[in-house]
């Protein structure tokens, strides 16, 4: 997926077309929530369907990529980034910026870019952070019921 964001054209997206850009950006981001909240529903649900874990991941690095095009894309419009130039920036501040650390060694100038910023922070709290934690549930639910079954066994 990440060798997809380093070679993909992004020319038909950025300040040229900025309806096409957002409209792009808002679908596949609103897709990735969906996808994430229908992980989020298996595991509630205690479901065996599918493989959660590999699919939360799946939609972890496509959210990264999705954040890292837009951020990518919006620098090629003047004054809204200090310091992104490089698709490899563009991962780099998406990751900081995931991961709340915020180095300041590139800066959201520009009022779109600090949107997007702010729908990033604010997406990686509730959906990832939802999705994580159902995992986590999971797994000590699975833990716990293998306990159980020890117990009941006379073993452990």
């Amino acid at each position: 997926m990440l060798t997809v964001y380093f070679t993909v054209p992004l020319g038909s997206f950025g300040p040229e077309h900025p309806v096409l850009s957002w409209t792009v950006f808002l679908v596949f981001l609103t897709a990735l929530a969906a996808l994430l909240v229908h992980q989020i529903a298996l595991i509630m649900r205690e479901s065996d369907q599918g493989l959660p874990g590999l699919a939360i991941l799946a939609v972890s690095i496509l959210t990264l990529v999705a954040f890292s095009a837009a951020y990518f894309v919006l620098a090629r419009r003047p004054g809204e980034f200090s310091g992104l130039q490089t698709r490899l920036d563009a991962l780099y501040f998406t990751v900081v910026t995931m991961a709340t650390v915020g180095y300041g060694d590139i800066v959201a100038t520009g009022q779109s870019s600090r949107v997007v910023v702010v729908v990033q922070i604010v997406y990686t709290l509730v959906f990832l952070a939802a999705g994580f934690t159902a995992l986590g549930q999971r797994a000590r639910r699975r833990i716990g019921s293998g306990r159980h079954a020890d117990d009941r066994s006379g073993h452990g």
